[in-house]
């Protein structure tokens, strides 16, 4: 079994910056992706940026130029520094891992920017 633990969410006014990770332990294949979708309230959960453990990454238009995922392999951590935050940013920030066609999500941490 896989866990996630995420950390770093909290408020912040619009332009603000906030830095989010989550570490992965437990049972975890060399090759995987992890990455963090989001959830507002009302709206179905969608991706915002994932990162291969080759060091590909994949984001969200909404988040290009504006977001930036990272991982360290070392301890299975992946980051996201998130930079000129908009109030539609706002949502329940879940941290991902798909391994093996298996995917194991974080309990989310919620980021809430203010106008």
């Amino acid at each position: 079994q896989v866990q996630l633990v995420e950390s770093g969410g909290g408020l912040v006014q619009a332009g603000g910056s906030l830095r989010l990770s989550c570490t992965a332990s437990g049972s975890i294949f060399r090759i995987n992706i992890m990455g963090w979708y989001r959830q507002a309230p009302g709206k179905q959960r969608e991706l915002v940026t994932v990162i291969t453990s080759g060091g590909t990454s994949t984001y969200a238009d909404s988040v290009k130029g504006r977001f930036t995922i990272s991982r360290d392999g070392a301890v299975n951590t992946v980051y996201l520094q998130m930079n000129s935050l908009k109030p539609e940013d706002t949502a329940v920030y879940y941290c991902n891992l798909n391994s093996l066609g298996r995917n194991f999500w974080g309990q989310g941490t919620q980021v809430t920017v203010s106008s």
